[in-house]
């Protein structure tokens, strides 16, 4: 600080007017001066913009720490996940590797799913994003049209990514979009049409870019887009697509492919195997999604393939029962709740996987089942007095009969 005589009581701060007498410095420069408040203030500007700058990322997983991780929540379909944990632990690693690759070029490593309906191809998406702390977002491929027609433009699969990271920019270059129903943009057949096929290949030749990686222009805040507007920049290199569908039919084209029919007097009669639909789909081939639909270049986007097998009886059984966030488990806290102890018998769990087969919805349907044949219980039980446990029997599931309740003793009283 520096004085000059009467005239010491003249000197204010430059950035914020304060007079010498209402701070505790005020430093002089060459004609201006600065006190300690702008000093401090500047200070933690600085060092917010840093942070910013130089992101700080979570520990990247190990492939088999992530499927362990996975292993809480989806049961079974070990091929998948260790599939989808060495891809995802490749991709990651590529991201934060700080050692100079040279003249190789790592590209990303975008994953297709092929599984029937409720096999937990969309779960498995969004436990990999929960434990990775990214940012995720689910886009159904039904609703999207080329650019240009009614419907969803493919770019606005980067504006709902972008909001889900808060609109953090940087963090969004880091997540994951998983692309449900992939299978119901495939081209309607082999020959090409003088139509436009707006929802089918189309939509594969839009999505080609993104997937790949380009900067995708979105409106801020998610505002409808027109020519005055400022966009948003989103560089899509190191997003994460992972695509999923059930691709019914697919089967029937990888047997045909195996079961090709040899001609001629020297040919080998070879006795055709019984394979079932899951044994079919882990020998697909690029070839086999070309002839179901997919076009070669959106299919060469789309490298890692990882197939889900159907879900048996015990399977669902499983499913009810040993995840986190299993369904009965859910249930049983609800009744807990209300100081019911609520118990299902071993007929009544494979009962509801027997319906929940008959279906053909996979895990799906396990809720809707519970949730029908507990409504009564679950409507009486806040009203009814001492009921101690409710056990479900495989009569409730199947009959719809009503559960058997025991109630706790009242005391005598003396």
């Amino acid at each position: 600080m520096t004085k000059k005589g009467n005239d010491s009581d003249n000197l204010f701060c430059s950035f914020c007017g304060k007079n010498q007498k209402e701070v505790t410095k005020l430093i002089a420069g060459p004609a201006v001066y600065i006190c300690d408040e702008c000093i401090q203030l500047c200070s933690e500007i600085i060092e917010e913009e840093s942070d910013k700058a130089t992101p700080q990322h979570d520990a990247l997983l190990a492939p088999k720490q992530i499927k362990e991780m996975l292993d809480d929540y989806v049961i079974e379909q070990d091929y998948a996940k260790k599939v989808l944990s060495v891809a995802v632990y490749n991709h990651y690693k590529r991201l934060d590797s700080t050692i100079d690759s040279g003249n190789v070029e790592i590209q990303k490593s975008n994953i297709l799913l092929i599984g029937p309906t409720g096999t937990g191809k969309t779960l498995l998406a969004q436990t990999l994003a929960r434990f990775l702390n990214v940012p995720f977002t689910i886009a159904d491929a039904t609703s999207l049209t080329e650019a240009g027609y009614v419907g969803e433009d493919v770019e606005n699969i980067i504006l709902s990514l972008l909001q889900n990271a808060d609109y953090d920019v940087e963090k969004c270059k880091r997540g994951i979009v998983y692309i449900d129903e992939i299978d119901k943009i495939a081209a309607k057949s082999d020959n090409p049409s003088i139509t436009r096929d707006v929802s089918g290949e189309g939509v594969q030749q839009a999505l080609l870019k993104i997937i790949e990686g380009t900067t995708a222009s979105v409106p801020p805040k998610g505002g409808r887009k027109h020519p005055q507007q400022d966009f948003v920049k989103v560089d899509t290199i190191n997003i994460l697509f992972i695509c999923g569908g059930t691709f019914n039919g697919l089967d029937q084209i990888v047997q045909r492919r195996l079961g090709s029919k040899a001609m001629g007097f020297g040919a080998k009669i070879v006795p055709k195997e019984n394979k079932n639909k899951s044994e079919l789909l882990k020998m697909v081939q690029p070839e086999d999604l070309i002839k179901f639909g997919l076009i070669p270049e959106f299919l060469g986007r789309l490298p890692v393939i990882a197939t889900l097998d159907e879900l048996s009886e015990s399977s669902l059984i499983r499913i009810l029962t040993e995840p986190k966030n299993a369904l009965i488990k859910q249930f049983t806290k609800l009744f807990e709740m209300e100081g019911v102890n609520l118990r299902l018998t071993d007929s009544a769990l494979s009962a509801i996987a027997r319906e929940a087969q008959k279906r053909k919805s996979g895990a799906r349907g396990l809720r809707a089942i519970l949730e029908s044949c507990l409504l009564d219980i679950m409507y009486e039980i806040p009203s009814a007095k001492n009921v101690k446990e409710c056990v479900i029997s495989e009569d409730v599931i199947l009959n719809k009969e009503a559960p058997i309740l025991l109630y706790e003793q009242s005391k005598k009283q003396a």
